[in-house]
C-alpha cells in the first residue's frame, strides 16, 4: 500500500532519523522468513527452470514485456517474493492484496490509485493478488478489463492448479509458470546464508551442524518458509555454551520442527492417487505402499482409497486373478468394522496382492467396445431362441414357438454350439497371464466349434 506521509506526528516534525529508526525496529520484529526475503533474483532460492537465463519468464521479466502473470506451486516455493522482485526489476509500484481478505471494493480502489499513479508519475503498478484461487468467479472477472487496457499489471499466486480454479478469460491474458518445492540443496544453502547474513542471524554468534542442516533440507518438503521458522525456533530456545555460542544440533533441529505436514491439496489428492494406481499396474508393490503411506499421513479418507483398489482389481487384474477382486472387496468391508490405524494393515495387503497379480484389462476392454457399438451402430435384437419363452415375442408369425433355446446343461461338457448375438462379434479377448490362459484355451475350443467368432470384428465394421 503507498504510504501517505503527513509531515507531523502528534504535533511534531519527523526527522529523517526517526524514519530510519521505526523501519530498523519494524525489520528487528519481523519472522526469520521476511527478513531473508531476497533484494534481487540472484538471492532467489531455486526455480531455475524459470529463472535461468534464457527462460521464458527470465526473458519476460528482463523485457519488462508481461501484462499477467499467474504463479502456481506448493507454500513456501517463493511465489510472494518472485512478485516483490519482478516489480523491483521492472521499476514497478508493489500492491499486495489477499484472495482471502480483499473485497472487490478494495480492487476497485488499488486500480484508481494505480491510474491515478501513471498519470501524474508515469509510474507502472504491479497488483499481487496472494491465493488468487480465493477470489470468486466475479471477483477474478472485475480484473479483466484493467488487465487489458493496461492500468495495472497482474500477478496471481496459488497453491491450486489455475486451470481448475482460474477463470479461462483471465487464464488465456495470463502467463501461467508453476514453481517447484525447493531442492534439498537450494533449503541448505539458503540455511546457509541466513546463518551468516546480518539480516537473519549472522553477527548473533549462532551455528548449526551439517546434521541439523541435512535434517532441515529433507525434513521441510521444499518449504523455504518451514526451514526457516525451525531455524529460527531453534536459535531462540538453545541456550548459549560458556563461549556464548548458540549450536544447533540435530536434537535441537529434530524439536523444533513440527510432525512432518503433507501438502495434499487438490492436487497432492489426485497426483497421488494417480501415481497409486499407477504403481499397482506396474507391478511395482513397494512404490504402491509408498503412495498408500502418504496417502494415509496425509489424512486421506481410507474408503476413498479401498474404493480405488476394488476398482483396480476388476479393471487391471480381472480374470488374470479372479480372487483379486474378492481380497479387495474384503478389505473395503474389514476397514469399516477396524478402522485406524490398523486398516493401514489390511489395504497394505490388499495393495501388495494387487500389484504382484497377473494383470489383465481384457474385461475392461471387452465392456468399453461393446458400449461403443451399442452407442454408434444398430442395436442387435434379441434372437428369437433367447426370448422369454412366455413372450409372444418368442413366437414366428404363425403363432408357434420359434426355433427352440438349447440347454447345455444337456449336452457334453455342459457346452453347445448355438447364436447368441445374431452378429460375429468378438468383445473379450483374454491374455496369456494367470488364470486367464486358461480362460483363454477354453474359449478357443468353444470358439473352433463354429458359432462363436473365433476373430475380432467382422470385415467393413
Amino acid at each position: 500500500m503507498e504510504q501517505l506521509d503527513f509531515g507531523m506526528i502528534d504535533g511534531a516534525e519527523k526527522r529523517p532519523s526517526d524514519d530510519l529508526e521505526h523501519k530498523k525496529a519494524v525489520a528487528a520484529d519481523q519472522p526469520l522468513a521476511a527478513r531473508m526475503r531476497p533484494r534481487n533474483l540472484e538471492e532467489y532460492a531455486g526455480q531455475q527452470h524459470l529463472l535461468a537465463p534464457g527462460k521464458l519468464l527470465r526473458r519476460a521479466i528482463d523485457a519488462d514485456r508481461f501484462s499477467s502473470i499467474i504463479l502456481s506451486g506448493p507454500p513456501g516455493t517463493g511465489k510472494t517474493s518472485l512478485a516483490e522482485l519482478i516489480a523491483l526489476r521492472t521499476d514497478s509500484e508493489f500492491i499486495r492484496l489477499s484472495g482471502v481478505t480483499s473485497t472487490v471494493a478494495d480492487l476497485r480502489k488499488e486500480i484508481g490509485r494505480a491510474v491515478m499513479r501513471k498519470q501524474l508519475h508515469g509510474r507502472r503498478t504491479v497488483v499481487f493478488v496472494d491465493e488468487l484461487h480465493r477470489f470468486s468467479k466475479s471477483q477474478q472477472d472485475s480484473l479483466l478489463p484493467d488487465v487489458e487496457n493496461g492500468n495495472i499489471r497482474l500477478i496471481g499466486a496459488t497453491t491450486h492448479n489455475p486451470q481448475f480454479y482460474i477463470v479461462g478469460a483471465l487464464l488465456s491474458r495470463s502467463l501461467a509458470f508453476r514453481l517447484e518445492a525447493l531442492s534439498a540443496g537450494d533449503i541448505r544453502a539458503l540455511l546457509i546464508r541466513t546463518l551468516s547474513d546480518p539480516r537473519g542471524l549472522g553477527g548473533k554468534n549462532i551455528m548449526a551442524t551439517d546434521e541439523a542442516l541435512d535434517f532441515y533440507s529433507s525434513a521441510c518438503e521444499g518449504d523455504a518458509r518451514r526451514a526457516l521458522n525451525a531455524l529460527e525456533l531453534a536459535s531462540l530456545t538453545t541456550d548459549p555454551d560458556g563461549k556464548g555460542t548458540i549450536t544447533i544440533s540435530l536434537r535441537e533441529a529434530e524439536e523444533s520442527i513440527q510432525r512432518k505436514f503433507i501438502v495434499y491439496g487438490d492436487d497432492g489428492h489426485y497426483d497421488t492417487a494417480s501415481a497409486f494406481i499407477k504403481s499397482m499396474r506396474g507391478s511395482d508393490p513397494d512404490a504402491a505402499v509408498y503412495w498408500l503411506a502418504k496417502m494415509l499421513h496425509a489424512g486421506e479418507d481410507i474408503r476413498f482409497i479401498a474404493r480405488r483398489i476394488v476398482i483396480f482389481a476388476s479393471e487391471d487384474v480381472g480374470n488374470a486373478d479372479p480372487r483379486a477382486i474378492s481380497v479387495a472387496v474384503a478389505a473395503m468391508q474389514a476397514i469399516d468394522m477396524i478402522g485406524m490405524p490398523e486398516a493401514r494393515i489390511i489395504l497394505s495387503q490388499a495393495v501388495t496382492y494387487c500389484a504382484t497379480a497377473p494383470k489383465s484389462n481384457a474385461s475392461c476392454i471387452a465392456v468399453n467396445e461393446a458400449l461403443e457399438d451399442v452407442e454408434n451402430e444398430r442395436v442387435q435384437p434379441v434372437p428369437v431362441h433367447l426370448r422369454d419363452s412366455h413372450s409372444a415375442d418368442a413366437r414366428d408369425n404363425d403363432g408357434k414357438p420359434g426355433e427352440a433355446y438349447k440347454y447345455p446343461h444337456e449336452y457334453d461338457g455342459h457346452f453347445v454350439a448355438q447364436e447368441y448375438m445374431g452378429v460375429p462379434k468378438v468383445y473379450y479377448r483374454p491374455g496369456a497371464l494367470g488364470y486367464e490362459e486358461k480362460i483363454r484355451q477354453r474359449l478357443e475350443i468353444w470358439r473352433n466349434a463354429g458359432v462363436i467368432p473365433s476373430e475380432g470384428r467382422c470385415e467393413g465394421e
